[in-house]
């Protein structure tokens, strides 16, 4: 691969740049400490992807992640014993994920990425999530693209097309970057380039993932700092 022809690179967001399963674990522990936080939070996050299936499937209109993680939320309190949580609980809750901590190498590795290439977000966190979340964490992104945007969740076509659109860019000149193969195997089936980026403790050091390489992807890097250094940043 030749890192000149790339122009822009797309990051996936959650547990690519931020480690939610930490961030959430963390907060969840000191506000209830009763509750068996990584629990909690992995059932959180199992209904993720089949509440944005309701999205694409048409069961459900358009719906913001913000709205979908709300809906998850409210079905597993109880099963967690925390069925009593007034509104606003909930809410500062749900907000949560506009609080995630970055990966001790995001916001260097970014800062060394966008001194030669345009960075931006290619998330399904909505635009206020992505925007919250990089304030608080001094992510440095050129824009923030979202599934909001193109008002499709990945791997629609739509959403790594859309970026190449946003950019005025054929989608060999972008590259999505994530921790999740199955994002990369969509992206690369648009024809854009791909780096997947080890993330072993996405879902905490008690459930180690399977970072081994996987045929199809331009670079494999063990963080943001590796990638930097394979495109001569």
């Amino acid at each position: 691969m030749q890192p000149n022809d790339v122009q822009v690179l797309a990051f996936d967001i959650f547990g690519t740049v931020v480690d939610w399963h930490g961030s959430i674990v963390r907060e969840v522990g000191a506000l209830y400490p009763q509750v068996d936080a990584d629990a909690f939070v992995l059932a959180w996050r199992a209904g993720y992807q089949p509440a944005m299936q309701r999205v694409r499937s048409g069961e459900l209109g358009w719906t913001l992640i913000d709205d979908l993680h709300r809906m998850v939320l409210d079905e597993i309190l109880p099963r967690f014993g925390l069925a009593q949580l007034g509104e606003d609980e909930r809410r500062h809750l749900n907000r949560v994920w506009h609080r995630l901590d970055p990966w001790p190498d995001s916001v260097q590795g970014l800062t060394r990425l966008k001194r030669r290439y345009t960075i931006t977000s290619l998330s399904n966190g909505n635009i206020g999530l992505l925007t919250n979340m990089a304030k608080r964490a001094g992510l440095p992104w050129d824009c923030v693209l979202s599934a909001e945007v193109f008002r499709a969740y990945k791997p629609d076509p739509a959403t790594y097309l859309g970026v190449a659109r946003v950019f005025g860019l054929p989608p060999q000149q972008v590259m999505l970057v994530a921790a999740h193969h199955e994002d990369l195997e969509g992206a690369r089936a648009c024809g854009l380039r791909t780096a997947y980026i080890e993330r072993p403790h996405e879902f905490g050091a008690a459930h180690p993932k399977d970072v081994s390489p996987q045929p199809g992807n331009d670079l494999h890097c063990a963080s943001l700092m590796a990638l930097a250094d394979r495109l001569g940043c």
